[in-house]
């Protein structure tokens, strides 16, 4: 469900640098085996934050223009809640649960390789970044499937 019109606009979500903010879990997640936790927690915060302020754009641009969607309460709140739920499956729980088991399962396996120095403390890190745009557009279709099926199907 995006918003409709004749000009496009700059949408600094997904069309500027800020979009990475919203795969900030998934690095977090890549060097969990090499910092401490609150680093890993914090990158979840920077990821919910970026998905919030997306929400909030999206929804207030929706319902001070009845051009889109009829403007309003009601189609607002349908747009934060379709982009919160895209965005939270999307950019923060999925990704993040991948990563996370990616670089679980490499770390295992190094450990059981028996390798030294750089590799054993990097190798799982770096599989993890390297995975990171391996999975964003599978996933994201996946979820846009699934939001078509359900919320969409339902609500919007």
């Amino acid at each position: 469900m995006e918003p409709r019109s004749d000009a496009k606009e700059l949408d600094i979500y997904r069309d500027s640098p800020l979009r990475y903010c919203g795969y900030a879990n998934e690095v977090g997640e890549s060097f969990r085996p090499i910092v401490p936790k609150l680093f890993v927690h914090l990158s979840y915060a920077v990821a919910v934050m970026y998905v919030l302020a997306e929400c909030g754009d999206k929804s207030r641009k929706i319902y001070k223009k009845p051009e889109i969607l009829g403007g309003g309460m009601k189609p607002a709140a349908k747009m934060a809640g379709d982009v919160f739920l895209w965005q939270m499956l999307a950019s923060v729980a999925i990704p993040g649960f991948i990563i996370n088991r990616i670089t679980y399962g490499c770390g295992k396996l190094i450990k059981m390789s028996k390798l030294k120095g750089i590799p054993r403390k990097w190798g799982a890190t770096i599989v993890g970044l390297s995975s990171i745009p391996l999975i964003i557009r599978p996933i994201d279709h996946g979820v846009d499937i699934l939001m078509d099926k359900t919320y969409r199907k339902y609500v919007v």
